[in-house]
């Protein structure tokens, strides 16, 4: 079991101030889309109405996050094999970060802080403290490893302090750093230069995240452009960078929304003939994202040849939203109709959507994931996104099975 002590934290609050590149950057006051968790007779709720824009109150006090964690604990059945520090602000940020660690090191095992850019780390020692608290994994966002440049697109006071805990971090512990790529500005020369020091501070992995500036790319709380100047990589040279970054280093690297070179996923099982799964005649029409739309198309010609793939314009499936489902050509679909999990839609309002030619359609919720992207797969095995991805479509699969004609 992961234990999860969670301090809350807003961003751009809880963490000295957005980052330049941050997409919750201007976000505004927004209707809630309606979602999995709504009620079938309202729409919106605590999650499609503000979890999805991390709107919390601020970071929690200690006393708060250590009855959490107690609380858990004791409803839990199992003893807990990691604790993971996190939240909505930036964890290094917390003001109460050394004495909750010191508090979790007393269960004995490993503890992992949870997203951190660094912005909160003004000194070496207090990595030094935290290490010694044991903690042993740590998901630190680099942008760059040029403290000029990490002060004026992260806002980072104190960047060479900053860069300074991450060589402590990776001295002793599992390091996970990530840059968001933006062209222009921390990509080429200074991205290599980048891996250059992690690979020599020993960090264990590299996740590269694609800058989303555009809504159909997943900023759906009209907060779009986030830069007005930088025009998006294409989805397609970004995984052609992840694959070179990849090729010239001993880092383990990943990108997303796409793609783990080593693994070969998102979607491993498109590439993976010999992994079970179930097959289907029936005919059912599976909505997705632009990203995951010519990935599907081809495990459904393998495992099912009646089921036909429609993918909206934004790329990725569960930033999915009622517009996108508009947007769709009715004559092109089946009347049994599979949606993501995890669209950000309701489903009275997505059924109607679908029905407006006067044609009726059973709509469903699908699986939750069908795959993982680079920030989930790249702690995991190859077995483990494979056995993911079987029991996702396995899922999916039945579903067709049970309502499809």
């Amino acid at each position: 079991m992961e234990l999860l002590a969670d301090v809350g934290g807003k961003p751009g609050i809880d963490c000295r101030g957005f980052c330049s590149y941050c997409y919750f950057k201007k976000v505004k006051d927004f209707t809630p889309f309606g979602c999995r968790f709504c009620s079938p007779f309202s729409e919106g709720c605590d999650y499609c109405g503000r979890a999805i824009a991390e709107k919390y109150p601020g970071f929690k006090p200690l006393l708060s996050v250590a009855q959490d964690v107690h609380a858990t604990l004791k409803m839990s059945a199992k003893d807990p094999e990691k604790v993971t520090i996190s939240g909505g602000g930036d964890v290094s940020c917390y003001p109460h970060l050394v004495e909750l660690a010191e508090l979790l090191s007393s269960l004995q095992v490993p503890i992992h802080l949870g997203y951190t850019s660094g912005k909160g780390f003004d000194s070496r020692e207090l990595a030094e403290t935290l290490v010694d608290c044991n903690v042993r994994e740590v998901s630190f966002t680099v942008f760059a490893t040029d403290p000029g440049l990490r002060k004026r697109y992260m806002g980072d006071p104190s960047p060479e302090a900053s860069l300074e805990c991450l060589s402590t971090f990776c001295a002793s512990c599992d390091v996970y750093a990530a840059a968001v790529v933006i062209p222009g500005i921390n990509d080429g020369d200074v991205l290599r230069r980048t891996c250059d020091d992690l690979e020599a501070l020993g960090a264990r992995g590299l996740i590269l995240m694609r800058f989303a500036n555009q809504a159909k790319e997943g900023l759906i709380l009209g907060n779009a452009p986030v830069m007005r100047s930088i025009e998006s990589q294409p989805i397609e040279s970004f995984r052609e960078l992840v694959s070179s970054i990849n090729d010239h280093y001993k880092l383990r690297v990943t990108g997303t929304p796409l793609w783990d070179p080593e693994i070969g996923s998102p979607f491993y099982v498109a590439t993976n003939p010999e992994a079970f799964l179930p097959r289907t005649g029936k005919r059912a029409t599976v909505i997705t994202g632009a990203v995951a739309g010519p990935y599907l198309r081809s495990i459904f010609q393998r495992i099912a040849p009646n089921v036909n793939v429609v993918n909206t314009e934004k790329e990725i499936a569960c930033l999915i939203t009622l517009d996108d489902i508009q947007k769709l050509k009715l004559e092109d679909i089946d009347e049994t109709v599979i949606i993501p999990g995890r669209a950000m839609v309701h489903d009275k309002a997505v059924t109607e959507a679908l029905r407006a030619d006067g044609v009726y359609r059973i709509v469903r919720r699908g699986p939750e994931q069908l795959t993982l992207d680079g920030e989930m797969s790249i702690g995991l095995q190859r077995e483990e996104v494979l056995q993911r991805e079987v029991e996702g479509f396995t899922e999916l699969i039945r579903t067709i099975n049970a309502i499809g004609t």
